[in-house]
């Protein structure tokens, strides 16, 4: 696999972070950063994905009133709250 060196400035106390996480899992600091990178844009691409999702609901007409949701929500402190709109 080719790697590339990738630089940055982080505050003092996130890089003593990375150390002592590196020192007590026995890891290298560059394995450590390599799983934080990694699992961040796993999360940033499920979150872009889920984005694109939500668009095309909305495209799609899949949505509900926002007054209907309103009544919803008023009537759980009642005695007979609505069904949840669909």
């Amino acid at each position: 696999m080719n790697n590339r060196v990738l630089t940055a400035h982080v505050p003092h106390d996130l890089a003593e972070k990375v150390d002592e996480m590196a020192s007590r899992l026995e890891r290298s600091r560059g394995w450590i950063v390599k799983q934080a990178l990694t699992n961040w844009i796993a999360l940033e691409e499920e979150r872009q994905q889920l984005t694109l999702d939500a668009m095309a609901d909305v495209d799609a007409g899949n949505v509900v009133d926002h007054d209907e949701v309103e009544k919803w929500i008023a009537s759980l402190d009642g005695d007979k709250p609505l069904p949840r709109p669909l």
